[in-house]
């Protein structure tokens, strides 16, 4: 009987054989995308270009999800936005696997001169019209916008019908949501960036279409030491803006560290200033168990029908903006929505609207720990908790 060939090869001959003959990870392309057909997912490694996994996702009926796996990702070259959403992207689910930071600045081809410097785009994330909470976004950390503007780059708004006005290019540093744009925004930490003149943070302008019955969500996220020139140091929600948001963290996040140069002669909230979160008439909020604590003012409400239930506002007096009105808790007008909260400050209702049955006012020492999670007994239902496991759905 012959042989069979493998009993013949030598020893190094039979393990190159074998080798060969065993399944390999693919390896990824030349943008650094990698697609995974077990599991129906792109995933997208340091070095690796997160736009052109999104764009083959888009392009995919099946393979939906982008993995983008730790690792700190930046522009390589200046324009709007590091990454975006718009219309063909809506229903892609992208995930951070392990510590991932999207950055705004680059300082290897941002020019020292500019006011930006070292970001080199205006957004770190865009959200276009066309997006719907089945786009998820979840686990990134999101840092270094600094006030960086651009007219040029990439088109990263599909819709040939919204005006793009200054706001479209200056606000939210972070994240920008513009027109019927309504993504999941989900166990994000947004963390020192700065904006002119609004958002460092989030920028939600939903434009001239009627209030949506469907808002953004931004649920267990922290928002942190973010900066605005003038209004909504974390969030800004204009008018006809729609937000619900959900188990968050605020803190140490400042408005107005300049003057308003977009109100005239009559400055926007000019005796108090903003606060971290800032929501304009028409627009409307809800806000439910998250903690504002540590910032240069809580949250200025101009809409109606705005809803704000057990949350923590606590000495909410951080230096740093320029108002020279007393730094304060909430500024709401329309406050039937506001109940089950805890707050306490310099000045806890600056309209004097929030009705004291259903809140609880001049609130006693909620005993943060370092995650800012409360230990005084009273708030066991109320504010921010930290999540020790991710929702991925």
């Amino acid at each position: 009987m012959p042989i069979p060939m493998i009993a013949r090869l030598s020893g190094s001959a039979f393990w190159v054989l074998l080798a060969l003959s065993q399944p390999t990870a693919a390896q990824p392309d030349r943008r650094g995308v990698v697609l995974d057909d077990e599991t129906q997912r792109y995933h997208v490694y340091p070095g690796g270009d997160i736009q052109a996994a999104l764009e083959a996702a888009a392009g995919s009926s099946e393979n939906r999800t982008v993995t983008v796996h730790a690792g700190t990702y930046r522009p390589d070259s200046a324009r709007q936005a590091l990454i975006w959403f718009n219309r063909r992207h809506d229903g892609i689910r992208l995930l951070a696997e392990g510590e991932v930071i999207l950055t705004a600045a680059n300082p290897d081809i941002a020019k020292p001169a500019d006011a930006g410097y070292p970001a080199v785009v205006n957004h770190v994330v865009y959200f276009g019209d066309g997006v719907s909470r089945e786009t998820v976004f979840d686990g990134f950390r999101i840092t270094g916008a600094n006030g960086f503007l651009t007219y040029g780059g990439p088109n990263i708004e599909s819709s040939a019908e919204l005006r793009r006005s200054l706001f479209f290019y200056r606000d939210g540093g972070a994240i920008k949501i513009f027109g019927r744009s309504y993504p999941t925004i989900r166990n994000v930490e947004v963390f020192d960036n700065y904006a002119n003149p609004c958002a460092g943070g989030i920028s939600i302008e939903h434009g001239p279409h009627p209030l949506s019955r469907t808002p953004v969500l931004i649920e267990n996220c922290i928002m942190r030491n973010n900066r605005a020139e003038i209004t909504g140091a974390a969030i800004d929600v204009l008018p006809l803006g729609y937000a619900e948001i959900r188990n968050c963290l605020f803190v140490g996040n400042v408005a107005n560290v300049g003057p308003d140069w977009i109100s005239g002669a009559e400055p926007y909230n000019g005796k108090h200033g903003s606060g971290a979160l800032t929501v304009f008439e028409t627009g409307r909020a809800i806000v439910s168990n998250s903690t504002f604590t540590g910032n240069w003012a809580g949250v200025d409400d101009r809409a109606d029908g705005s809803i704000y239930r057990n949350n923590i506002f606590w000495k909410n007096n951080l230096p740093g903006g320029i108002a020279k009105g007393a730094r304060y808790e909430m500024d709401i007008v329309s406050s039937d929505g506001v109940t089950g909260n805890f707050i306490n400050g310099d000045l806890d209702d600056v309209q004097d609207t929030i009705d004291r049955e259903r809140n609880t006012l001049d609130a006693p020492d909620p005993v943060f720990d370092e995650d800012f999670v409360p230990a005084a007994p009273e708030y066991s239902e109320v504010g921010y908790r930290p999540l020790v496991t991710r929702k991925d759905d």
